[in-house]
């Protein structure tokens, strides 16, 4: 049986193989038949140049939905149908049925490129499946993204969480405001060890994103099948843009620098209708770059104690009809998705807002655990599960001694695995980068866990199967070996001890 990942809806093994060679001709739409020639071309040298040997069509059938597929190898051809999503989704899983070599960059000429015929028909459970991405607290290349949207895909993952802002560092370039990244995309220094430690390492860090580089992610994504959203938090954890503009904060005439310290920072926006200008001036920006139907406006962590002690804060929440000054969450979260659905856009949000008035038809991604899932559905939202028990990846997999520094733990493969989200909207891994600031522990973190989360959101369980995975995800690792991922081995000694 194929050692494919995540396991398909609906697998039949038949008798024989497809061979590819450099005659095997390709019938695709051009956008699936240019992802079949950058995926398998590398490796095998074959052009696929137009033919009949692999046919990848586009059909209505409701059956399939949105991303699903059916997918025939029989020894004459390769035949897929489903919608042109779901004919990506195929590519991958040809890709997995080929010898691990096809994941090489270079040609190799000696290789048999054989296919096992197989029957497969495959639909997704959820129709979000996705992993955020914290690139605010550390400021990871555009090429390292690149590579990270190429691995969600390998997994058929389809919504990249881009968080793109935070008390440490702005990192989407905002054109009328400057500032933003000239000043809050800088910090003088980060924190060293633990951050219960108040250790610092006196290295500055910084960097941002243009939108043209963000515009070209965005497009390289969508060829792969795979959607960004973009998250700018409001009205908390927005002390690097109060650094850059002090006119947004509560005590404009204190300085602050941006936060080199991880934790929550007491810092929030002002209510002065000013402030909320330069943020729907921001997301005027944010939506020209990031065409996804949904932006993320975060809402979580919010320090009510400058508002109390403002005048000014109070003032509005009475003139806002508001019981309360903490109620000024939910104004700002109304104020900002009204100006979202103006651009044909729907809001996202942590669920904390679902205890101040989140704008009916928002998205809630519950975190903070598995009751605030129920709760967000019982409220009538559509929900992202991200339960931080089940979902956090930046959480060590072990309490081992020899594990990297990380802000919590254990969280093992098995648990995330086992993770039942139930009748939601999505599922999504979570990469908060405190602790992650290379690429290498990036990976580290990542995998193998997210491509159980892959799993949990791609297949129904029946029930899921823990030993039956495992025994597929060492087959898959050779797949990551030969991409160089820098994944956590499923046994043996932590390679990063003291990292």
């Amino acid at each position: 049986m194929p050692a494919l990942l995540p396991q398909p809806t609906s697998l039949v093994p038949r008798a024989g193989q497809f061979v590819l060679s450099a005659g095997t001709g390709l019938t695709a739409p051009p956008a699936v038949a240019d992802l079949v020639r950058e995926l398998l071309g590398p490796a095998t040298g074959f052009g696929f140049p137009p033919g009949p040997d692999i046919v990848l069509e586009v059909v209505d059938e409701p059956a399939l939905g949105t991303e699903g597929y059916r997918l025939a190898v029989t020894p004459e051809r390769i035949a897929a149908a489903g919608t042109e999503a779901g004919l990506r989704w195929a590519v991958q899983t040809v890709r997995q049925l080929l010898p691990v070599a096809a994941y090489g960059t270079a040609a190799q000429g000696d290789a048999r490129w054989a296919v096992p015929c197989v029957d497969i028909v495959d639909v997704p459970r959820y129709a979000w499946r996705g992993c955020l991405f914290d690139v605010a607290r550390w400021c990871h290349p555009v090429g390292f993204l690149r590579r990270f949207v190429d691995l969600m895909a390998l997994h058929k993952l389809n919504t990249l969480h881009l968080h793109l802002t935070d008390d440490q560092g702005w990192r989407f370039e905002v054109r009328r405001y400057p500032r933003l990244t000239g000043v809050g995309g800088w910090r003088r220094e980060s924190a060293a060890g633990h951050a219960r430690e108040d250790r610092f390492d006196g290295v500055p860090h910084g960097g941002f994103y243009t939108q043209e580089e963000l515009r070209d992610l965005v497009a390289y994504a969508a060829r792969r099948g795979v959607r960004i959203m973009p998250e700018i938090d409001v009205p908390g954890h927005m002390q690097a843009a109060i650094a850059a503009y002090p006119e947004l904060g509560n005590e404009p005439g204190t300085p602050v620098e941006v936060r080199t310290a991880w934790g929550i920072s007491s810092r929030i926006l002002n209510v002065a209708e000013s402030t909320v200008t330069f943020v729907t001036d921001v997301l005027d920006e944010l939506v020209d770059v990031f065409p996804f139907g949904y932006v993320h406006l975060g809402g979580d962590e919010v320090p009510p104690d400058e508002w109390l002690a403002s005048p000014a804060a109070r003032d509005r929440a009475a003139a806002a009809g508001l019981s309360t000054v903490e109620g000024l969450l939910g104004w700002w979260a109304r104020r900002l998705a009204g100006q979202l659905a103006g651009h044909g856009r729907r809001a996202a949000f942590w669920d904390e807002l679902l205890d101040h008035g989140a704008p009916a038809g928002s998205l809630i991604f519950a975190w903070r655990d598995a009751g605030k899932v129920t709760a967000a559905q019982a409220a009538g939202h559509d929900v992202v599960a991200v339960p931080q028990p089940y979902l956090y990846l930046d959480w060590a997999e072990t309490d081992a001694p020899d594990e990297p520094l990380a802000i919590h733990a254990p969280l093992p493969l098995a648990k995330v695995y086992g993770y039942q989200p139930g009748g939601v909207y999505g599922v999504q891994g979570q990469l908060w980068s405190e602790y992650l600031p290379t690429a290498e522990l990036v990976e580290w973190r990542a995998y193998p866990r997210l491509a159980a989360v892959a799993e949990v959101g791609w297949t129904d369980p029946q029930p899921r199967d823990f030993a039956q995975f495992r025994g597929r995800l060492a087959a898959h690792l050779a797949r990551l070996d030969v991409l160089k991922v820098n994944y956590r081995p499923l046994d043996g000694p932590d390679p990063l001890s003291g990292a």
